[in-house]
């Protein structure tokens, strides 16, 4: 018998991504796709099980498909199909809580892979430069999606020292972009014009689409000879990203504002629906973040294949041109070079910058 794989949040795009994924491996025998609503995509040849993580029946699920690993993928920041905030946080927390219970009681389980994000960090004025696994926040967040994830981990960790038996991975994401990318980010950078706070330019990281698929794949199985897929690790692509570089290269204009002008138009389009401009969100973009991914590569032996700059390139491409597409103005700026040289200026020099 090979293993029966367990995944939650299947109605969204990622969910049925790593459905369809994982079922191909050789060493998976059944998967078990659960979420409250029927996904709009296909699932391949998994069992799909309509059930409420948040409910109890959870744990008859696990029990009656002996269940041994499962992988919580329903740990998200926006709600599926116009539901609110509170159906989201119920559904990350209490959620969890009902999940975690029922695999402490089910003897069968034996590897728990939690879909966590780099959001338990926060962003705050003093953060490190770069935060590592075990680097503790200056503050931790005060709502949100942010503070979900952090009692998310809390209760996981309760649970891996209750069943010690029990293999636990948590793979905390950074911003997760591609071209069927679903988040508060790629809301707020397919606006037309990107309101930015004044006085900052936060870096920023990115984890292709593709790259958590495979970290989910891995961290699923048995570890590798060399590596190890129990614990806590950052995944992310080489290399960071400005905010000015992103605008820049999705051809979108910014505006700066003020902290507080900026806050109330978060205010403004959060009630129109047109994006979640979270007080979290509005931090992330002030102070930016950026984690160490040693352990990614070194314990879990898994090297991206974007970067941050090819993630953000391959999302800008499914997004099209904006309104000041990269290409036109850099041949407006050439055109304007060569006018001022035909005039009898001095040709144009290239600096350092």
């Amino acid at each position: 018998m090979g293993k029966v794989v367990l995944v939650t949040g299947v109605a969204r795009q990622l969910g049925g991504r790593f459905v369809r994924r994982i079922q191909r491996d050789p060493q998976v025998d059944r998967v078990i796709a659960v979420d409250a609503v029927l996904p709009e995509h296909h699932l391949g040849e998994a069992e799909f099980v309509q059930a409420d993580i948040r409910q109890p029946t959870i744990a008859r699920v696990l029990a009656e498909h002996s269940v041994d690993t499962v992988v919580h993928m329903d740990v998200t920041g926006i709600a599926l199909g116009g539901g609110s905030r509170t159906t989201v946080k119920e559904t990350n927390v209490i959620g969890t809580m009902q999940l975690l219970g029922a695999c402490q009681k089910s003897p069968s389980v034996k590897r728990l892979v939690v879909k966590s994000s780099t959001n338990v960090y926060g962003s705050a004025p003093r953060d490190p430069a770069v935060f590592t696994e075990t680097t503790p926040p200056k503050s931790l967040p005060s709502g949100g999606f942010a503070k979900d994830t952090v009692e998310v981990e809390g209760y996981v960790r309760g649970f891996a020292r209750r069943r010690p038996d029990v293999a636990v991975c948590v793979l905390r994401f950074a911003n997760i972009l591609g071209p069927s990318a679903d988040s508060p980010l790629a809301s707020y950078f397919a606006l037309p014009v990107l309101p930015t706070v004044f006085g900052y330019d936060p870096r920023l990281q990115f984890v292709h689409e593709d790259d958590v698929i495979e970290v989910l794949r891995i961290a699923s199985h048995d570890p590798q000879r060399g590596t190890l897929n129990s614990g806590t690790f950052n995944i992310a692509g080489d290399g960071v990203l400005l905010l000015s570089q992103c605008a820049r290269r999705l051809g979108r204009p910014t505006v700066p504002l003020l902290l507080p002008a900026l806050s109330w138009a978060g205010t403004a389009v959060r009630t129109l629906g047109v994006t979640d401009f979270s007080p979290e969100q509005l931090r992330l973009l002030t102070h930016g973040r950026v984690v160490s991914t040693n352990q990614m590569r070194e314990t879990l032996g898994y090297k991206p294949r974007y970067s941050t700059a090819e993630t953000f390139a391959d999302f800008a491409r499914s997004r099209g041109p904006g309104l000041l597409p990269p290409e036109a103005l850099a041949g407006a700026v050439d055109r304007i070079a060569a006018l001022r040289f035909v005039g009898g200026g001095h040709p144009p020099t290239l600096s350092a910058n």
